[in-house]
């Protein structure tokens, strides 16, 4: 039987990747003649993983998969640990981002290298952790959750909506970080 909650999830962490590689991308290209565009695209790339991952997606994961994960499979508690240790530090580290990457903005290449080193090791970071997500923990819910267990799961993520993923109408909030990120991007 196919969980509307595992689509989701997986459906936004491919979104979310894809995120992340094309800000590896542009972290990699740099600035070049556009830094105005490139600090606007970075600010706002930086703000959808704030905004959407950070704050739906994990505390959903956190909050509702992985304890029951835990209750039934208690074989996994140190890879669900891990994974938490996760969660409590991306929300810090892309906050970390938005100011390193200001610092950049506002007073120069001086700020540029830490800036670069510490989202290369957050972007790491992050696809490893979905990763281990995609290829670990979702594998086990479906092997072990009961229905009443996706019951809650498939409703809870049923409310997300990630505004990037093109699965969901365009919500008028976001059109303007659509178009920074995807528009602006491309422009580059």
């Amino acid at each position: 039987m196919a969980h509307s909650s595992l689509q989701t999830i997986r459906d936004e962490h491919m979104t979310l990747g894809a995120m992340l590689r094309a800000l590896g991308q542009m972290i990699d290209r740099g600035p070049g003649d556009a830094p105005e565009r490139y600090f606007d695209v970075m600010r706002a790339t930086l703000f959808y993983i704030d905004e959407f991952p950070e704050r739906m997606h994990h505390p959903k994961e956190s909050q509702l998969l992985f304890p029951q994960l835990a209750r039934v499979a208690p074989q996994c508690q140190e890879l669900l640990a891990r994974l938490e240790k996760d969660h409590a530090g991306s929300e810090h580290a892309v906050r970390e981002l938005q100011h390193l990457l200001l610092g950049w903005e506002l007073v120069g290449d001086s700020r540029r290298h830490v800036f670069e080193e510490a989202a290369r090791r957050f972007l790491d970071l992050y696809l490893r952790h979905m990763q281990l997500e995609d290829t670990e923990i979702l594998p086990l819910a479906e092997q072990v959750l009961g229905d009443s267990d996706w019951a809650a799961l498939d409703a809870a993520f049923a409310r997300n909506c990630d505004p990037l993923n093109g699965k969901y109408p365009r919500d008028p909030l976001y059109d303007r970080l659509f178009t920074r990120i995807v528009m602006r991007n491309s422009s580059h």
